[in-house]
């Protein structure tokens, strides 16, 4: 059966992530920019990690990074027990190729000549997701609500394993999957109920409509087969 991949994002507290996983997340996100309303410090992440490694072990961890340097990227990603660091910000390919497999790079969609520019410019890994797809805004690093251009997702959702960011909620949810048909859906704000403050029935609602959605699709597709 399809099994479209929910990240939840901006992880603050223990109780966050237990609300996550018990919905049924398949990653959490850990934010590391400091301007970030949804920021963590590594000695705060590094307890809640340890408490999931023993409790939701096959959960994948994620660390949002934006513009550090790659030494320091590695050196939380081995603190934290972290399986991905994602590149949110303006970080060269160079960086992207020194963390290896455990580099996720975003990208934020303008339109579909940059952004197919900004795809050849990346190193691509077998480990999906192959790219972070988040909507542009400028001088801004995710995190803003706002939706990612969709139709330009679509193209490269046929290319490639993506994970859709930007502006999704559990009222959208099903419509993004429905033009895009992502590897995943990463959400933060649309699951809050002010920034940084995440909301357990939002989190169920959201993870429900992607469920939900994917038995549907399912469902259709063996209905024509």
């Amino acid at each position: 059966m399809r099994h479209t991949r929910v990240k939840i994002c901006g992880i603050r507290t223990l109780q966050e992530a237990f609300w996550a996983v018990n919905a049924g997340a398949d990653l959490l996100g850990f934010n590391f920019y400091p301007s970030s309303p949804r920021y963590i410090t590594p000695e705060d992440c590094q307890s809640l990690t340890n408490s999931l490694r023993n409790t939701a072990p096959s959960t994948i961890l994620v660390g949002v990074f934006v513009n550090a340097a790659p030494e320091q990227i590695s050196i939380t990603l081995d603190r934290c027990s972290l399986d991905f660091a994602q590149l949110s910000g303006d970080e060269p390919p160079d960086v992207l190729e020194a963390l290896g497999k455990r580099g996720l790079k975003a990208l934020r969609l303008n339109d579909a000549n940059a952004a197919q520019s900004l795809v050849n410019q990346y190193p691509l890994h077998d480990s999906p997701p192959a790219f972070l797809l988040d909507a542009f805004q400028p001088g801004a690093y995710g995190g803003t609500g706002q939706p990612a251009n969709w139709h330009v997702a679509q193209g490269l959702a046929t290319q490639f394993s993506v994970l859709l960011a930007g502006g999704l909620r559990p009222e959208n949810v099903t419509e993004a999957l429905s033009q895009v048909h992502p590897w995943g859906v990463d959400v933060a704000s649309g699951v809050e109920t002010s920034p940084g403050k995440k909301d357990p029935e939002l989190i169920a609602a959201f993870i429900r409509n992607v469920q939900l959605f994917d038995k549907q699709d399912e469902y259709v597709y063996k209905s024509k087969s």
